[in-house]
């Protein structure tokens, strides 16, 4: 109550909150798969009010939570239910543009800004920021630094670890690094804004960051595409990556059960092209230029994919309503996969060159633990990130007796099949507490106590977002399932 009390005092009573109908929405993430109590929230409008509610929990040894939209996949930003109740430090008032400047293609922004309204901003300047997300609407800058979210504009922009120049961070002893340069280049030593991206929330907060701006591309054109496998539409990619070099800005594949899961769960959406078997491409080229020179892109590398018989069937968009209509399809699939049943959903990536391995292997290693299980594929092909899912419907799931197990199961031999490639079990989720068994697993005992003494050396009392990221030694056998997953981005 003295904590509370003192924090009463800093912020005001409306900024801290401990009812728990006024909690519910922050210690639940947005799946239900994770609930548990914390001692209060905590909503600072700047800063300096971070960094005195941390010395205050620091003083008082309580956990601290840092929390953005609570948007994540991997129980990252909700209450464990074990140890002490921590102190959730929402930055839901920290949502101001601090400045943007076009001519160094920079803007600096408060951590609680929502990803969608720095795109607005950006595109009011002219300009881009290119990471692009399902949960764009709601999800907060901050703990996409934190995550190192990806999503659709990788291919070519990068994940949000290239789109970020500087960090301000509130640090687990409650002082404040200032680094939020708007330099390309800074060569002054360790670059430690590198820490805390993808930390989420263990090594500090992120308060403010700097962002890298691109041009607006002024024009842009979009093909569906039905190819009759993962090695055709790896063929078509090197097409377009020879012919467009950056202009290729998406390149997701799709198959067939994913496809039919969108049409049949979420009304308004059709195929773009006639044949729905098989597997499918959504293919995107953007460019400052001329919009007509981009689409005479596109139909050439199309008309050379036609003549070595890698596609079967191609639609281009020919009006925005159109391209909008495509990029529904395929910005549905958590919507349907939701509705329809439960997918054990992967975050696995592979070189893309070795996507249709990857694919081929991970189906004949899950149908030897469960034969003829439909598998639903989704993900971004242009970077190896594939979204692989062995899919139950609701009352397959439930008939069956020993479902933890067979999660369990599957999952390690989906991620046996990244790792036998060199390829990695999180590409874009994050790892949350949900993927500490698989950190046992698959990283190097030597990276482990790399990033222990990381930790230990920002947070020697390990208050910050505890049983997040670093694995215990008893997981070590024995990974976490996340039976109930079903959603990608």
């Amino acid at each position: 109550m003295a904590l509370i009390e003192a924090f009463r005092q800093l912020l005001g009573d409306g900024a801290v909150l401990t009812r728990e109908e006024d909690l519910a929405g922050l210690t639940e993430d947005w799946r239900g798969r994770y609930r548990a109590p914390a001692l209060c929230a905590v909503l600072p409008s700047n800063t300096a009010q971070v960094a005195a509610v941390v010395r205050l929990c620091v003083e008082h040894g309580v956990p601290v939570l840092p929390q953005g939209g609570n948007t994540s996949l991997c129980g990252g930003a909700t209450p464990a239910d074990q140890g002490k109740r921590p102190v959730i430090i929402a930055l839901t008032r920290m949502r101001r543009i601090r400045s943007i400047d076009p001519v160094n293609n920079t803007m600096e922004v408060d951590a609680g800004c929502v990803l969608a309204t720095i795109q607005e901003a950006a595109a009011a300047a002219g300009r881009l920021y290119p990471v692009s997300l399902g949960a764009e609407g709601s999800c907060q800058i901050g703990g996409n630094i934190a995550t190192n979210a990806g999503g659709t504009g990788v291919l070519r922009y990068g994940n949000t670890r290239d789109n970020v120049l500087g960090l301000e961070v509130v640090l687990p002893d409650g002082s404040i690094w200032d680094g939020l340069y708007a330099l390309r280049k800074n060569n002054t030593g360790y670059d430690l804004k590198h820490l805390f991206i993808g930390s989420e929330g263990t090594l500090g907060i992120v308060t403010g960051a700097v962002l890298k701006l691109h041009p607006l591309p002024t024009a842009e054109t979009v093909a569906w595409l039905a190819v009759d496998g993962p090695e055709q539409a790896l063929e078509v990619l090197g097409l377009f990556q020879a012919s467009c070099n950056s202009r290729l800005s998406a390149f997701e594949l799709i198959n067939s059960n994913q496809v039919r899961l969108v049409l049949e769960q979420v009304p308004g959406r059709r195929c773009p092209v006639a044949r729905v078997d098989g597997w499918h491409v959504l293919v995107e080229l953007s460019d400052t230029g001329d919009t007509q020179a981009i689409a005479g892109t596109m139909q050439a590398v199309l008309e050379r994919a036609l003549e070595l018989g890698l596609i079967s069937d191609g639609v281009v968009a020919s009006s925005e309503a159109q391209r909008k209509a495509m990029w529904l399809v395929r910005h549905s699939v958590s919507e349907a996969n939701k509705k329809a049943g439960v997918g054990l959903t992967s975050d696995t990536a592979v070189p893309v060159s070795a996507v249709p391995a990857f694919i081929a292997q991970a189906t004949a290693a899950v149908h030897v633990i469960a034969p003829g299980v439909p598998i639903v594929v989704v993900g971004h092909m242009g970077d190896g990130n594939i979204h692989f899912i062995p899919f139950f419907s609701f009352a397959a799931w439930e008939a069956m007796a020993n479902r933890a197990e067979v999660a369990d199961q599957m999952r390690r031999a989906i991620d046996d099949a990244a790792a036998a490639l060199r390829g990695t079990f999180s590409a874009e989720h994050g790892i949350g507490r949900t993927l500490t068994g698989e950190m046992a697993r698959y990283k190097a005992p030597v990276e482990l106590r790399l990033m222990r003494a990381v930790k230990q050396a920002f947070d020697p009392s390990g208050l910050f977002n505890p049983g997040r990221v670093l694995p215990v030694a008893r997981e070590a056998s024995s990974p976490s399932s996340d039976a109930t997953d079903t959603r990608e981005s």
